[in-house]
């Protein structure tokens, strides 16, 4: 039975506001995604940490009873090393790839590792990516790998980020861009390590996005992303609504969404492709 940690991230406190506007935690989101692709009769086990509040592992267990780690998203930025929350999370991260347990980060995820391993995070010159990221690309190297196994060749994804990498660590290989960020998606390597990691979120649901617009109304406002209070109600709306029915053709129309966003088994088929390509392999080894 493959074991994953979930490295959580983001703050309760920060998770529980979300929670408030109709948003379920990120442990369910990413069990849920990764259920759906576990191969043949395999069952996954979970392990989850709240590592910005501080827990580690307890006595007992170590990294390396782990087949896999992902990495959640999180409000922090990796650049702000005043904060001993994410100095923590850096240094676990570097305690993960040692260890040489395939992971996985998703939006922080690839933040946090690409500080740990000796690259760069910045705030976003470009501004603010929430909601659906449009039109990410993978590049040949991309269309080459395997997390892009069955993707479209452009694609859209949820998201919300406000920094981006500004430069990858040695071994790094960027996958994906778009309009926004030149590192949409990247791979590190060394030797029998890897890490795969996203900007934007494959295990997010509508109603993610949408609670997270709901609890940052002003900032919005302020960086012009919506005209007044009840624009950004109207989106929260339509994306809660496009949580409960998918198939609401008039607002997949609205959006502009296809299959690729709508569809979860499409929209999360990047960890479908680590679960084949890394963590299976990785659990077999052991």
């Amino acid at each position: 039975m493959p074991r994953i940690l979930i490295f959580n991230g983001a703050p309760q406190a920060a998770e529980a506001r979300l929670g408030e506007k109709g948003a379920r935690p990120y442990e369910t989101l990413i069990k849920e995604s990764l259920d759906q692709h576990a191969p043949g009769d395999a069952k996954l086990d979970y392990f989850m940490l709240r590592v910005a509040d501080g827990e580690r592992l307890p006595q007992g267990i170590a990294l390396a009873d782990f087949d896999g780690v992902w990495i959640s998203g999180s409000p922090l930025n990796a650049y702000r090393l005043d904060q001993p929350s994410v100095r923590e999370q850096i240094e676990l991260c570097r305690a993960i790839w040692e260890q040489g347990t395939p992971t996985f980060g998703s939006c922080w995820g690839l933040q946090v590792m690409t500080a740990a391993l000796g690259g760069t995070v910045h705030l976003n010159p470009r501004g603010r990516e929430i909601g659906i990221a449009r039109r990410i690309q993978p590049n040949e190297d991309g269309r080459r790998h395997a997390m892009y196994r069955d993707k479209v060749d452009a694609f859209d994804a949820l998201c919300s980020h406000e920094d981006e990498i500004a430069a990858l660590p040695a071994g790094s290989t960027v996958l994906a861009s778009n309009a926004v960020s030149r590192v949409q998606s990247a791979v590190i390597a060394d030797g029998a390590r890897r890490f795969w990691g996203v900007q934007y979120h494959p295990e997010f649901e509508f109603a993610t996005v949408a609670a997270i617009i709901a609890v940052r109304v002003e900032r919005h406002l302020r960086e012009g992303l919506a005209r007044d209070e009840a624009d950004v109600a109207g989106i929260v709306a339509d994306y809660r609504a496009l949580g409960g029915d998918p198939g609401r053709t008039d607002l997949a129309w609205r959006y502009g969404l296809g299959p690729d966003v709508l569809d979860t088994r499409q929209r999360t088929l990047e960890f479908r492709n680590w679960l084949e390509a890394e963590v299976m392999p990785y659990a077999a080894r052991r």
